[in-house]
C-alpha cells in the first residue's frame, strides 16, 4: 500500500449528530431475539394481540381488488384519502373537528415529530418539555439543531406556572408535550391544565405539538379532551397519532393533524423526506379500518393491558426496596418508578440482564439534570404470568 493512501485525510461526520446520544431503548429491542430474557424495557404492544387474521385480509383485499396496480403507485404526498377519511371521523368523535384536509399521514408519527421539527425549528431555537420526556423526541429537536430547554413537572404533568415563567425568559419556538400517559412516565394533564396551556401559548404566539400515541389506551377514569379540542387551538396546536398502538407498529403508520397555514410546509418537509409514506400500507390500513370491528378491539386491548398494568402494579411493593415510589398510570404503557438514596439505576441494569429482566433506566429520558434512581417498566409485552416472573427476577437484583 502507498504511502499516499496510507496518510489521507479521512470525510467527517455531519456536527448535527454531535451530542445526541443513542436510544438505550432501541439497543435494548436487541434482548428480544435473547430467549428467556423477559423485558420490561420496550414500549411494545403485545404481539399475540395483533389483528393478525383481519390485516392479512386487509393487504388479500388491496392486492386481489381492481385497485391493486394503484395500490403499488407513486401516491399523493399528503396520503391515503380514504385513510385520513377514517382518521378524520375518529378525531371528530374525540372532539376535535377535523376533515380529510387538514391531515397528512406519515411513516410513524416518529416522521410526524421530524417533520414538525424541520417545517418550525431553525438552528438555535429554543424547544420546551416536560422533565422527563420522550427520548426520541429529545433526538429529534436536537438533531435539528434546537435548544431543548425543560420546564417543571408535577405528578399531573407540566406545570403551567412554570411554562409561563420559561415561556418569557427563552421565546421558544414550540412546546411538546405528551399529555395524556406521558413517555416515560404514565401522567395525565387534568383538562384545566390543558386550558392553561393552550391559553399560553395561544396569547405567546408559540406553536404546541401535542404527541398522542396512548390516549385511546385507558384502562380507568373519564377520557380527557386533547390539547388540540380545548378552545383557541384550532390556529397553533399540531396534533400527532399512530397505528403503532391500535394496530401494529410494523405498520409504520402515523398522522399529524395540524393548521391551514402550516400543512403546506409539512407537506414540502414530506416530500423531501421520502415523497409519500407506502402506498400499499396505507391502504391495508384503509381497508383494515373499514372491515374490522376497531371498537371491539380496542376493547379487547384494553381489558388485557388493564390485567397487565394491575399485574405490574400489584408486584411492585415486593420488588422495589422500601422507600421507593411509583405512579399507577390510568393508561398507556409505563410505570415510572424511583428507588430511594442516590443510586444509580443505569448500574443496576447490568446485573438486571444477567438476571435476564430488563428495563429502562430513567436518565436518559430528562432535558435537564437527570434523576438517576428513577427507571420505566413497561407492562404491555407480556401476560400478567410472565409479569409476576419478571418482576420476582428484578427483585432478586435489587436485594443484591
Amino acid at each position: 500500500m502507498s504511502a499516499a493512501v496510507l496518510s489521507r485525510t479521512l470525510p467527517p461526520l455531519a456536527q448535527r449528530l454531535t451530542g445526541v446520544a443513542s436510544s438505550p431503548v432501541r439497543e435494548l429491542l436487541a434482548l428480544l431475539d435473547r430467549p428467556g430474557v423477559i423485558s420490561f424495557a420496550g414500549g411494545l404492544p403485545a404481539p399475540e394481540l395483533f389483528d393478525l387474521d383481519g390485516v392479512r385480509a386487509a393487504y388479500d383485499s388491496v392486492l386481489w381488488g381492481p385497485y391493486a396496480r394503484r395500490a403499488l403507485q407513486y401516491a399523493p404526498t399528503e396520503g391515503d384519502r380514504q385513510l385520513r377519511a377514517r382518521v378524520a371521523a375518529r378525531l371528530t368523535a374525540r372532539g376535535m373537528l377535523s376533515s380529510v384536509d387538514d391531515l397528512l399521514v406519515t411513516s410513524g408519527s416518529q416522521q410526524a415529530l421530524n417533520l414538525v421539527a424541520a417545517a418550525l425549528l431553525d438552528p438555535g431555537a429554543v424547544v420546551l418539555v416536560e422533565d422527563p420526556t420522550y427520548l426520541a423526541a429529545l433526538q429529534c429537536f436536537q438533531l435539528a439543531g434546537a435548544r431543548v430547554v425543560p420546564v417543571a413537572t408535577d405528578e399531573h404533568g407540566m406545570d403551567p406556572a412554570a411554562l409561563a415563567e420559561t415561556i418569557r425568559r427563552e421565546q421558544p419556538a414550540l412546546v411538546y408535550l405528551v399529555p395524556t400517559f406521558a413517555n416515560p412516565t404514565g401522567r395525565t394533564m387534568p383538562e384545566h391544565r390543558r386550558a392553561e396551556v393552550v391559553e399560553l401559548t395561544a396569547r405567546h404566539g408559540v406553536w404546541l405539538v401535542e404527541d398522542d400515541p396512548y390516549g385511546e389506551l385507558r384502562y380507568r377514569g373519564a377520557d380527557v379532551p386533547p390539547l388540540a379540542a380545548q378552545p383557541g387551538a384550532d390556529e397553533h396546536v399540531v396534533h400527532l397519532g399512530s397505528f403503532s398502538k391500535i394496530a401494529a407498529p410494523g405498520l409504520r403508520l402515523g398522522w399529524l393533524r395540524a393548521p391551514s397555514r402550516l400543512l403546506p410546509a409539512l407537506t414540502v418537509a414530506k416530500q423531501a423526506a421520502d415523497l409519500h409514506t407506502s402506498t400499499v400500507d396505507q391502504a391495508a390500513a384503509a381497508a383494515w379500518f373499514a372491515a374490522a370491528d376497531v371498537e371491539t378491539h380496542l376493547q379487547t386491548l384494553r381489558r388485557a393491558y388493564r390485567q397487565r398494568r394491575d399485574a405490574m402494579v400489584a408486584a411492585l411493593p415486593g420488588t422495589l426496596p422500601a422507600g421507593s415510589s411509583w405512579n399507577e398510570p390510568d393508561g398507556g404503557m409505563f410505570v415510572w418508578a424511583r428507588l430511594p438514596g442516590d443510586v444509580d439505576t443505569a448500574e443496576l441494569l447490568p446485573s438486571a440482564l444477567a438476571a435476564d429482566v430488563a428495563f429502562v433506566p430513567g436518565a436518559a429520558f430528562y432535558a435537564g439534570t437527570p434523576d438517576r434512581s428513577t427507571l420505566r417498566l413497561s407492562f404491555t409485552t407480556h401476560t400478567p404470568e410472565r409479569i409476576a416472573e419478571g418482576m420476582a427476577r428484578l427483585a432478586g437484583v435489587l436485594r443484591s
